[in-house]
């Protein structure tokens, strides 16, 4: 690679993309959402209740049915992530987390299409339906 003043220039604007990016209110939000659960006690105890779950039914979950109280331990493992997962500190920031992740996806894919429109971005979201994104193999094509 030859670096040139070319390339210095890419990486000045790559360096203030990143700038803009942190500084945007969505990666604000997303900071202040994560100190948020961060810093709840009640957050915490619904973590370690579904790991201290979770733990059990992995002990038995090679077993399956035949081990005793699978079933028992599997409903309250689902419990559990239910719990954590509607606590509303949580939901927020899992909203956060997908705006944001959007935000890199969609600045990834307009990156890719400034190149060419042949390049595939392989963006997080499975709902992320604009970009041209798979394997690059020929498993997916119709015969």
């Amino acid at each position: 690679m030859i670096y040139n003043d070319e390339l210095f220039d890419l990486e000045d604007k790559v360096n203030q993309l990143a700038k803009d990016v942190l500084n945007s209110q969505t990666v604000i939000d997303y900071l202040h959402d994560y100190q948020a659960i961060d810093k709840s006690s009640e957050v915490s105890d619904l973590v370690s209740d579904f790991l201290t779950k979770k733990e059990a039914f992995e002990k038995i979950e090679p077993y399956g049915k035949y081990a005793p109280d699978f079933k028992e331990t599997r409903r309250a493992l689902r419990k559990s992530k239910r719990a954590l997962d509607t606590n509303e500190l949580v939901a927020t920031f899992k909203i956060s987390e997908t705006t944001v992740q959007n935000v890199l996806d969609y600045i990834s894919l307009d990156i890719a299409q400034t190149i060419s429109d042949t390049i595939k971005v392989d963006a997080g979201n499975p709902f992320f339906e604009f970009a041209k994104k798979g394997c690059g193999g020929t498993c997916h094509v119709n015969k």
